[in-house]
């Protein structure tokens, strides 16, 4: 499923001077990560829903799963990127370099999710109850760097930006 936002960050220019072909070759890791970003978005939102002051519903064992794969989710994509997409990047990328926005955006988020996930831990296992306005509190916590860099990181691998560091035989090189 196509979202508003992944048709925005990967709708072509053709008066930018690339054919087609050469377009999607160089928005292909754009186009990747607002896959993965979709599902991430897509899972934050059934978990924030849950967590609204009148919600009733989904059951707090349920909530509890869903936070609990988003978490590890978003971990494991990060984990990823920073592994293998963030050197290989990062070689020409300096926003995907130690200490600039993407790896920066990371910690901030972990911060949040340092929290969250030892919550949903403890609710898991019995030994707190799960409040709702606790979880969307901390949610709230990393929100807003959350859906900015899930925004930067998909246009920072836009044909656009992309053409100005790689040849197209290099954008066939990534192993990713």
């Amino acid at each position: 499923m196509r979202t508003a936002n992944m048709i925005k960050s990967t709708s072509p220019s053709w008066s930018s001077g690339l054919t087609p072909a050469q377009f999607r070759k160089y928005n292909r890791l754009s186009e990747q990560m607002a896959f993965y970003h979709s599902l991430l978005r897509s899972k934050w939102d059934e978990l924030y829903a849950g967590t609204a002051p009148d919600a009733r519903s989904p059951s707090p064992s349920h909530l509890i799963r869903v936070g609990q794969e988003f978490c590890t989710h978003l971990k494991g994509h990060h984990d990823i990127e920073e592994a293998f997409w963030f050197p290989a990047l990062g070689k020409k990328m300096e926003s995907f370099r130690p200490g600039h926005f993407a790896t920066e955006q990371h910690k901030e988020m972990h911060k949040g999710l340092d929290v969250l996930m030892p919550y949903l831990d403890e609710c898991r296992r019995g030994e707190r109850e799960l409040r709702r306005v606790e979880v969307r509190g901390i949610m709230d916590s990393f929100r807003e760097v959350l859906w900015t860099h899930l925004d930067e990181e998909a246009r920072e691998l836009g044909a656009e930006n992309m053409r100005r560091y790689w040849s197209l035989e290099e954008m066939d090189m990534f192993p990713f």
